[in-house]
């Protein structure tokens, strides 16, 4: 091969793989990305003691329109909390 062919291949090798990052960069520019602050509350719906968080966190999502749900221990025994967004 000639030096001029090994240029023209050297040059296509490098724009192929410094466009994807020139893209992703351009793309990630106009966006501001803001992270939302989680809010932890006692479930309103669930009664009894929380021994699976699938449930709980199903009845928060179907029921109490949260992020999600957990069973976590509190001074009374295992309660189900459910996560909202915080309001500003």
């Amino acid at each position: 091969m000639t030096k001029s062919s090994i240029l023209v291949a050297l040059l296509c090798i490098c724009f192929i793989l410094l466009s994807p990052t020139e893209m992703r960069l351009t793309l990630n520019a106009g966006l501001k990305l803001t992270e939302a602050k989680i809010c932890e509350k006692y479930s309103q719906t669930w009664s009894g003691r929380c021994t699976k968080t699938s449930h709980c966190d199903r009845q928060c999502i179907n029921w109490e329109d949260a992020r999600h749900g957990a069973c976590h221990q509190d001074k009374h025994g295992r309660a189900c909390f459910c996560y909202f967004n915080c309001k500003n």
